[in-house]
């Protein structure tokens, strides 16, 4: 698994801190995925090379770099990108690389033009309703699209929740442990994850992210 941070451009400075928000935020979710994996499943945060997103270098650069360094280290295992914001948007335009099984992109921040090949990956899209950061709409959108050549996608939606998922995190984070696990090693995705991918859009594509998901589920 592959963990994508977000964090938009910054005049004057271009860097990225690893005590940055965007980056911190991703760590608790890539400790519940490392958990629940139980020692079967390399976890590990790609640290992108510049804040934001520009036109000379991007995170799906970065991407890119990773996934040769990962398959020079593990070998030809598949992985699963995790992104949160500028890295869901990441995780979704770099989803087509050699190696992707799964995709998940949590509030992705989308732009109207964005296009993503991603036959053959299952992906997961997250976004809460009351998101001021992103736009909720163009990320269904773009599920819209997929879902016309791909029916392995579903997108959930997390009501009244902005864009750090932090009211609904526990769902969120139970979600995509689900979504991972299920890629990744091929245990049985929860029941809604599985209604959600066979239902026709809009209502795979606009499910409801039930409050207390996960509860039922193993750690």
């Amino acid at each position: 698994m592959l963990v994508l941070h977000g964090g938009a451009s910054r005049a004057g400075d271009p860097m990225v801190s690893p005590a940055q928000l965007s980056v911190l935020r991703m760590v608790p979710v890539a400790r519940r995925v490392a958990r629940a994996g139980r020692g079967r499943l390399a976890v590990l945060r790609l640290l992108n090379t510049w804040r934001g997103w520009d036109t000379t270098h991007t995170p799906v650069d970065d991407v890119a770099w990773a996934l040769d360094e990962l398959r020079g280290r593990l070998g030809g295992l598949p992985t699963c990108l995790v992104g949160h914001s500028l890295g869901g948007r990441a995780a979704l335009l770099a989803g087509d690389r050699d190696g992707v099984r799964g995709v998940v992109a949590l509030n992705p921040w989308v732009y109207p033009y964005d296009d993503a090949d991603l036959s053959g990956r299952r992906v997961l899209i997250v976004h809460g309703t009351e998101d001021d950061s992103t736009v909720p709409e163009l990320s269904y959108r773009l599920a819209e699209r997929v879902k016309k050549v791909n029916r392995d996608v579903c997108r959930f939606e997390v009501h009244s929740d902005g864009h750090s998922l932090h009211q609904h995190r526990a769902e969120v984070f139970a979600l995509t442990t689900d979504f991972v696990l299920g890629n990744l090693l091929d245990r049985p995705f929860a029941r809604p994850v599985v209604d959600a991918m066979a239902a026709p859009p809009p209502l795979g594509l606009r499910m409801p992210l039930a409050s207390g998901f996960g509860r039922s589920l193993r750690p």
